[in-house]
């Protein structure tokens, strides 16, 4: 899978991304990452890629024309079509399905905005899938950008240690209802500490019981921590 980033910050990305499961994915040749400069599509002097807004109003605009041609030259390095993302509060939230349906993509291109916005004729041409991580604004798309990139590749076949690591995560169990809901709780050694010990459940060796308080503690954290997953709304497609 290749995903291509699209910031006026490429350097932000590098330290971010080449740790961890990103970074095994790359290293496994499962995954790749490009970073592209929209400045350096910029034809002025100061390598500007925004200005003020029209009718007025606090904070600066992203110009149409150094993101569509960075857009353009970056589809032109590989020939796999790519899925064409912009990271916006106000674009459909990034849920696990999303990253799942994601994952399955060959090509992604990541468009990291900034300042107050980016000139909504350049999005309309670009026709772009707009996708939020959620309620609340940042400096830039650059943040959400990383996420996305983490999300998707840990879902790379191969990438976990463990084949069953990805399946076993919060949102991916589902009760019989189809809902998600979150992971249950975990343990390991010592068996004791500070006066508190594992749940004798899971020293037993009787899987079907430990399978059985799992999927239990799974839905009793969700109806504690997460009843909204349980109301009966499905989640943003």
């Amino acid at each position: 899978m290749r995903i291509d980033i699209l910031t006026i910050f490429p350097e932000m990305f590098e330290p971010a991304l080449a740790v961890s499961i990103p970074g095994r994915a790359r290293d496994a040749g499962l995954l790749s990452w490009h970073t592209t400069d929209i400045r350096d599509f910029t034809t002025d002097k100061h390598s500007k890629v925004d200005d003020r807004p029209f009718g007025g109003g606090p904070g600066m605009v992203m110009k149409c024309q150094p993101l569509w041609d960075a857009v353009r030259h970056t589809e032109a390095q590989d020939e796999r079509p790519a899925t064409r993302i912009l990271l916006t509060p106000q674009g459909r939230t990034l849920t696990q399905p999303l990253v799942e349906e994601l994952a399955s993509l060959p090509r992604l291109l990541l468009i990291a905005g900034h300042y107050e916005g980016i000139d909504e004729r350049v999005i309309e041409r670009l026709d772009p899938m707009e996708v939020s991580v959620g309620d609340y604004v940042l400096s830039g798309g650059e943040l959400p950008a990383m996420l996305l990139v983490d999300a998707v590749a840990r879902l790379q076949s191969g990438v976990l240690g463990h084949a069953d690591s990805a399946a076993e995560d919060s949102f991916s169990h589902k009760d019989e209802q189809g809902r998600p809901l979150l992971d249950c709780p975990h343990y390991t050694r010592p068996r004791e500490w500070e006066g508190m010990e594992v749940p004798e459940v899971l020293l037993s060796g009787d899987h079907p019981k430990v399978d059985d308080w799992r999927a239990e503690q799974r839905l009793t954290r969700t109806k504690a921590r997460r009843p909204d997953l349980l109301a009966g709304e499905k989640p943003q497609q």
